[in-house]
């Protein structure tokens, strides 16, 4: 069977609308949700990750009626996350049409409902988002959208996340994320050595070559970015886009795709 390496777009909601930040602050305009999902209609991609950062903080996730709406102008598998702290919430969200949900503060706040949520919807629909940020202790987790420190570090936060039943991690680099400066290759390959799951790169791609990276040097299964598929340059106007099927696989090689 062929395995190709994932490459995910990741959609920043604030206010019923697309934007893009830079190191979690300073967010740009993108674009309506709806129009920016149809675009992405048009081409092969493999999913997608909708994070609404202003829910991160509030904790009260987007209005399902709104996530309904948007999960039914696009045909690609779609993920969510932000202000996720019911089982409830979940019902609903994946009743709305969405394939996987993406929980970051709960997990620290309340692991009995992470521990309920992969044993009610199985592990494969609960991804542990993982912000990281660099101190003067060195890297250190964040939630809250990047707001508050907790006392783990990424692989021991990866671990105990492992320990909940999570399916798959998606971790940034908050100061690598918009910057287009790559991925933070190092935290990525510490991260999916400590544990046997998938692991998400997020943060820091500035060209589709930088895509290959995580996944060929540091081992993740997969690469998500957002800006590099928003915008045309660093800086410059709104363009959506998407590599074709036949460029993801050329930028990965035949190393990247086998049996």
């Amino acid at each position: 069977m062929i395995v190709e390496p994932r490459v995910i777009p990741t959609l920043l909601l604030q206010s019923e609308k697309f934007v893009k930040t830079t190191q979690f602050s300073n967010p740009i305009y993108v674009g309506d949700p709806v129009n920016v999902l149809s675009i992405f209609n048009e081409f092969e991609v493999d999913e997608i990750v909708i994070l609404d950062i202003q829910a991160a903080k509030t904790r009260t996730p987007t209005p399902v009626d709104q996530l309904r709406k948007y999960a039914e102008e696009c045909f690609i598998p779609l993920a969510y996350g932000g202000g996720l702290t019911t089982t409830e919430e979940l019902s609903r969200l994946f009743n709305a049409g969405y394939e996987k949900a993406v929980l970051n503060s709960s997990i620290f706040e309340d692991p009995v409902f992470v521990q309920s949520a992969t044993s009610t919807f199985g592990s494969q629909a609960i991804v542990a988002s993982i912000d990281v940020a660099v101190n003067t202790d060195g890297k250190s987790v964040m939630i809250h959208g990047g707001t508050k420190r907790i006392a783990y570090s990424p692989i021991d936060w990866a671990k105990q996340a492992a320990e909940y039943g999570v399916g798959e991690i998606l971790l940034t680099s908050i100061d690598r994320e918009g910057t287009g400066k790559g991925y933070d290759l190092e935290l990525i390959a510490e991260v999916q050595e400590a544990v046997d799951l998938p692991v998400i790169a997020h943060g820091g791609a500035g060209s589709r070559g930088d895509l290959t990276k995580p996944v060929l040097v540091a081992g993740a299964s997969a690469s998500a970015a957002g800006q590099l598929f928003l915008f045309q340059a660093l800086g410059r106007g709104v363009l959506i886009n998407y590599p074709s099927r036949t460029q993801i696989r050329t930028l990965f090689g035949p190393s990247a795709v086998g049996c």
